[in-house]
């Protein structure tokens, strides 16, 4: 299932690292329409992706498309 959607590459502002995926039409009518989903959610759908992403906006016009962001690792100095 999961050779159907499309993972984006990644992108980034100060604080998170972020990607998009695009499921198929059908997975799509599985996806809650007023609430966040879960890691586990998600991935019961066939959606692959390392730990830590977090599915954070839902985009009514598009459904078929997650958005998913993680924190970027914090960088320490000295």
């Amino acid at each position: 299932m999961s050779n159907e959607f499309y993972y984006s590459n990644k992108y980034e502002d100060d604080e998170y690292e972020y990607r998009h995926v695009h499921v198929t039409k059908e997975v799509a009518k599985q996806v809650p329409h007023n609430r966040l989903m879960s890691e586990s959610e998600w991935r019961s759908l066939g959606i692959q992706q390392s730990p830590g992403w977090v599915h954070y906006l839902i985009w009514p016009a598009e459904r078929h498309i997650l958005l998913f962001r993680r924190p970027k690792p914090k960088v320490r100095v000295g």
